[in-house]
């Protein structure tokens, strides 16, 4: 629904005493929507549940004493279910986004604007509140009419319900969202103490009036101007994209007429010429009108028509989804489905393919611990007791499980080289540990390798955790890591 716009007019002064007002700013008129029912506004229904029982239940599901889903900004882990990761994993955040990505770019190649019209969130919650408006003040017409009715205690009870139950969804959904970072039962034990930090009540403020305004009254304005995917959705287009399509050349000359009339015998074609399609598109566009950038595929244009047809007892189809391609060369669906795989989409469909299957993989093989070596900085290498040489090192290890690991370390490559007073050392769940070790060769391996710097390898690898903490003895050599580095031999 959007609001008149402000209309600021610029006197523009034409040649002679003629002047021209223009208008930078067009007035809109509020969209009041029709409800619609039918075989995709079902479909639409269907995703708005499974979408908001996903978001709003993953919060307070349970998994090893903890949310299933968390994200520990303040102590740098994301817990997905069974899965732990540090900072360094942000390359899986990256093929997640590369992965939407060409998913977004697959189905929008195939079918348009298909996210747009049936998962994105804001058309989620627009249907929410949509929902909740049509409970409050009726359908269309009841809408129109209580807009035109003075305030009385009746408008005033409908429209401060209506708005009341708004701002409910809103914050639940700020709440619900603050909780995928803060435990959500934490977060409500605090809200109810009035002991919430400020920066979490600041996000469950921000994103739910967030929700309530575009949801409740920015609705297809963020979807026409805010939301860049409208501007760009046509270059993934083409004449083989199953589109929204409004049938012309079967509609045309569009009229009024009594039912079960054959259009033939008026000279007329199949669109009554109703408009329901107008009433139930929340952008407020005539599809007749042909393809439009304001579209955003949800179908409802579809359902009303499909209506119209059967009391009229004409065939279904007259707006339906088809290409360019099909509607002008009156193809069957088959042809048309034919058509949809074509050298673009069998790319995008690859591509897809192969940077899921290697995501999968990667997760499937990643190891339960991370470590990384690098020379201490603040220690030279030395002369100890006996001659011997030393190089000091420090080990990064991060356990990326939720049980306790023994870390055993051992270097190679570098004749005579040891570890000098070391002790497997034993790591907390998704604990990360800097581990100071130092490496030793004897006098007569450094006066055989001479002065310089010479490589080595650190083995660092899972060992058996004993029975009486619990562990497991089957994880003994389950992984390892090898980290190269080098040994410095003085002058």
């Amino acid at each position: 629904m959007s609001e008149p716009a402000a209309r600021v007019v610029i006197p523009i002064v034409a040649a002679g005493d003629s002047a021209e007002m223009i208008s930078l700013y067009v007035s809109e008129a509020k969209i009041q929507m029709r409800s619609v029912r039918g075989w995709f506004a079902t479909w639409r229904w269907v995703l708005v549940w499974f979408t908001q029982l996903l978001f709003y239940g993953l919060p307070w599901l349970e998994w090893n004493g903890r949310p299933a889903l968390l994200l520990d900004l303040a102590a740098r882990r994301f817990y997905i279910f069974g899965m732990v990761l540090h900072p360094q994993d942000v390359i899986y955040l990256t093929g997640l986004l590369v992965l939407s990505a060409y998913g977004l770019f697959l189905f929008t190649t195939v079918a348009g604007r298909l996210w747009c019209g049936f998962a994105c969130p804001q058309t989620v919650y627009t249907e929410i509140y949509m929902w909740v408006e049509r409970r409050f003040e009726g359908d269309r017409q009841a809408r129109i009419k209580l807009d035109a009715a003075p305030w009385s205690m009746a408008k005033l009870a409908r429209r401060g319900g209506k708005q009341v139950a708004w701002l409910a969804i809103g914050i639940w959904t700020g709440f619900t969202f603050v909780a995928y970072f803060t435990p959500a039962r934490t977060l409500a034990a605090e809200l109810l103490a009035f002991s919430v930090g400020p920066w979490e009540g600041f996000w469950v403020l921000f994103y739910g009036l967030a929700t309530y305004g575009n949801a409740g009254y920015l609705r297809e304005q963020v979807c026409k101007y805010m939301c860049p995917y409208a501007r760009f959705q046509s270059a993934m287009f083409d004449r083989d994209t199953l589109i929204i399509s409004y049938d012309a050349a079967r509609g045309e000359p569009r009229g009024s007429r009594p039912r079960r009339v054959d259009p033939v015998t008026i000279g007329k074609g199949d669109c009554i010429d109703c408009t329901l399609c107008v009433q139930v598109c929340p952008t407020g566009i005539d599809i007749r009108k042909g393809l439009q950038y304001e579209c955003i595929g949800c179908a409802a244009c579809i359902d009303a028509c499909d209506a119209v047809m059967d009391k009229m007892s004409y065939p279904r189809g007259l707006i339906r989804y088809a290409t360019q391609n099909g509607i002008e060369k009156k193809w069957s669906r088959r042809e048309m489905w034919r058509h949809v795989a074509r050298p673009r989409v069998l790319v995008y469909s690859a591509i897809l393919l192969l940077i899921g299957s290697a995501f999968v993989a990667s997760l499937a093989l990643r190891a339960p611990f991370k470590a990384d070596v690098v020379r201490d900085r603040g220690t030279l290498a030395r002369m100890v007791e006996d001659g011997r040489i030393e190089n000091v090192y420090r080990v990064q290890l991060m356990n990326a499980t939720e049980q306790a690991q023994r870390i055993h370390i051992e270097v190679e490559g570098l004749p005579g080289a040891s570890l000098d007073h070391w002790q497997d050392v034993e790591i907390g769940p998704t604990e990360a540990r800097w581990v100071p070790l130092a490496v030793q060769i004897p006098p007569r391996a450094a006066r055989e390798l001479g002065a310089g710097a010479h490589p080595l390898q650190f083995r660092i690898a899972l060992v058996a955790m004993p029975a009486a903490k619990g562990g497991d003895d089957a994880a003994a050599g389950s992984a390892e890591r090898r980290e190269k580095s080098t040994f410095l031999v003085p002058r």
